[in-house]
């Protein structure tokens, strides 16, 4: 049995030093961004969840399907929804960024 100091911190197996507990949260943004993947979870969640952030009369009317380099492509039932949809591109680009918490996507384009 080994003697614990009066004050130490808790080891680990390892016998590193145990740190503060950390919310899981917290540790999955600090893991996926040392995996370097953050960005490309915040892209599929924007493609997942289109109908939340435009809302469902938008979504039944176009489908995102891919982002490539910031560029997030979204493809548009008719002219008339894609005219009305590029005067609001800013307005979509602002409730794409306020869903994710970031700013993932630079442009879009409706085809």
């Amino acid at each position: 049995m080994s003697k614990e100091r009066a004050g130490a911190k808790p080891r680990s197996r390892s016998g590193r030093t145990q740190g503060r507990v950390v919310p899981v949260g917290e540790a999955l943004r600090k893991l996926t961004g040392s995996l370097g993947i953050s960005t490309k979870l915040s892209e599929y969640e924007v493609l997942n969840e289109w109908e939340r952030i435009v809302g469902e009369q938008v979504a039944r009317v176009t489908t995102a399907e891919r982002i490539e380099h910031g560029i997030l492509y979204v493809a548009v039932q008719s002219a008339a929804w894609r005219h009305e949809l590029t005067m609001r591109r800013l307005e979509i680009l602002d409730l794409v960024h306020r869903a994710v918490g970031r700013r993932v996507i630079r442009e879009i384009r409706f085809r």
